[in-house]
């Protein structure tokens, strides 16, 4: 954290599948955290993930990988729950509700029962669904519990930008709101490059942005994952990079803007939901979130997101 390089940082990672295991590999190789404590009912493959990561220690910065129990949460900076049923092919991140909401009334209970005063990290699916009903359970303030969101779904769509324009994407600043699914809402109206608004870089860009362009890019961006599933059974390696930039961010009190999964409390006349607005990150989660001026298009998908996602929390109970 800014200031205190000497602290040690504890990251304790639960669900080690692909993604829980892809994020701690990611962790080690960037150098995050000192402790990263691995958890998973499946102790065996919790065990083999931490001697796998173990034999890459000579090649990365020193740190202690281990197994662990929720008892080890009670010092942790940082929990991040990965844990859940995977998504099949064909099936939304929505479907996936009741099977994950069961495997959360078991862990969150000894997440908070181990004293803990860390921030929950929730990339779980449907991940704004779960990251409420962690905040329900716990009832853990709601800066402290926080979803993925949407940052890789703004990371893609930054992507898919930079190719089409034939820029770099950290030149590219757009963001993809609302439920992380089908439900999502782009930006348009605020998508700029180096400053320039895509009505005022296209005639420079040379290709055509017009709304058919817009609407493909936009599809691509909201359908990725279910070719990915269908080919390979999961999506791994770009969640796991987006998990380890919001968990430096916290770590390092970064004070970052990422568009993460948070509880609305009033912001654009909603509440009882979380879903993802940009969102200044600190130490202590998420500091605040930022009101960005939407157009009328964009604050009515914000509004039917907040819907979708209303209905499936209702229809499991919280």
């Amino acid at each position: 954290m800014a200031g205190r390089k000497d602290k040690r940082t504890k990251v304790v990672v639960i669900g080690t599948g692909m993604v829980g295991s892809t994020f701690a590999y990611s962790l080690i190789i960037n150098g995050v955290a000192s402790e990263i404590v691995l958890i998973d009912a499946n102790e065996e493959r919790a065990a083999s993930e931490v001697a796998d990561l173990n034999h890459g220690l000579p090649f990365v910065r020193p740190a202690v990988i281990r197994t662990g129990e929720y008892a080890d949460c009670a010092d942790a900076d940082v929990i991040v729950i990965t844990a859940g049923a995977a998504q099949r092919p064909g099936e939304t991140r929505l479907d996936l509700v009741g099977r994950n909401v069961k495997i959360f009334e078991d862990i969150i209970p000894r997440i908070v029962a181990s004293g803990t005063h860390g921030v929950l990290v929730i990339a779980s699916n449907p991940v704004d669904v779960m990251t409420y009903v962690t905040y329900k359970i716990s009832g853990f303030p709601a800066n402290q519990v926080i979803g993925s969101g949407t940052v890789l779904d703004t990371s893609r769509f930054r992507y898919l930008l930079s190719r089409h324009c034939g820029v770099d994407p950290s030149n590219v600043h757009a963001y993809i709101i609302g439920e992380h699914g089908d439900s999502e809402v782009a930006v348009w109206s605020l998508a700029n490059i180096a400053g320039l608004r895509f009505s005022e870089y296209c005639p420079i860009c040379g290709h055509d942005c017009g709304p058919l362009r817009k609407e493909d890019i936009f599809e691509q961006v909201r359908t990725a994952a279910y070719p990915i599933i269908k080919a390979k059974g999961a999506t791994y390696y770009a969640i796991g990079l987006a998990l380890v930039q919001i968990v430096e961010t916290i770590l390092r009190d970064e004070h970052s803007v990422l568009t993460v999964s948070s509880l609305l409390q009033g912001e654009y006349g909603l509440e009882n939901v979380c879903l993802s607005l940009p969102s200044l990150v600190n130490r202590h989660g998420v500091a605040k979130k930022l009101l960005i001026s939407l157009n009328e298009k964009e604050e009515e998908g914000l509004r039917n997101s907040a819907r979708v996602l209303q209905e499936v929390i209702k229809a499991v109970g919280y």
